[in-house]
């Protein structure tokens, strides 16, 4: 299970934005293979500062997964005039990010199960070292 952590800065979140946050995010856990639940996502979103500042308001929405054990962390940020739609395209951009991850730890899988398997076959005599030719000539 993907734990959310999430942080609002410079706006107050109501229940139902907290609610969308907490649904866009968590529908991640199906492209993480989590044991022991230990995978973080730490979700920030607010108000970036006014000061000095002209133009229409925008959001932004931040969010790090964090795989615990490795030094791997996905990192995905958007500012868009709506909260939401900000959510909704660090949401797509995490899940293009897992998608590849999840395929780079398959490959690597499916490469370490092809060596094993090559070696299986290979006849037990072929494991031991080669005498050298003079070895052999004498």
């Amino acid at each position: 299970m993907l734990k959310v952590n999430i942080k609002a800065t410079n706006i107050k979140l109501s229940d139902p934005l907290y609610d969308y946050i907490y649904q866009k995010i968590g529908t991640l856990d199906k492209f993480i293979e989590d044991v022991d639940g230990s995978v973080q996502a730490w979700v920030e979103v607010g108000k970036p500062s006014r000061h000095h500042l002209k133009g229409p308001e925008e959001f932004y929405a931040e969010v790090d997964i964090r795989f615990p054990g490795q030094r791997r962390v996905l990192r995905s940020e958007a500012r868009q005039w709506d909260l939401r739609v900000a959510i909704d395209e660090v949401k797509d951009e995490l899940q293009r990010g897992l998608k590849k991850y999840k395929g780079k730890q398959e490959a690597k899988y499916k490469r370490g199960a092809r060596v094993a398997k090559k070696l299986l076959r290979l006849s037990p005599l072929v494991w031991f070292k080669r005498k050298g030719k003079r070895e052999r000539n004498e």
